[in-house]
């Protein structure tokens, strides 16, 4: 029992240094994020931009983000968002979907790669000029998250299901 006190207590010592320095590191915050429903009047050239862009959009609500509008809203059978600077530029629309709303040429892309896998999610991200497209696929065994943009597959992330 005395051959394994003396480890023990070394082992104990050096994790309280290491500890010690690991706490000393210097995090920086960043400054919160704070979104409120909005019941006053959206401001006209976000509104007019709004209608420009989504003019089929149905149940708009919108939300206050900092100096920005949110805005969620449906067309179709999709979820959508989109974020307005205070004059009207879009910064960035988000719709959520499913293989039935990919494009022809990026669903057979992610087909040929995973044939063996189920399309569940399909997300598409529009921020300026570039058109970014999130695709979930699922065997019984694996969750793989790919990204495409450009012609460019990416695998971003994978999951093995218990």
């Amino acid at each position: 029992m005395k051959k394994y006190f003396m480890p023990i207590i070394l082992f104990g010592c050096i994790t309280v240094l290491a500890g010690d320095k690991l706490l000393a590191q210097d995090y920086k915050t960043l400054p919160p994020i704070i979104i409120t429903p909005t019941t006053s009047r959206v401001p006209e050239k976000v509104w007019k931009s709004f209608q420009n862009y989504y003019s089929n959009a149905q149940n708009a609500e919108w939300y206050q983000l900092n100096r920005k509008y949110l805005v969620k809203y449906m067309t179709e059978d999709k979820k959508n968002q989109a974020v307005f600077g205070k004059r009207g530029r879009l910064v960035y629309n988000i719709s959520y979907g499913y293989e039935n709303n990919l494009p022809e040429e990026i669903r057979k892309q992610v087909k040929s790669n995973y044939n063996d896998y189920n399309i569940t999610a399909a997300i598409k991200v529009t921020q300026y000029k570039r058109t970014i497209w999130v695709v979930n696929v699922e065997d019984a065994k694996k969750m793989i998250q790919v990204k495409l943009e450009d012609g460019e597959m990416e695998e971003i992330e994978s999951y093995n299901k218990i």
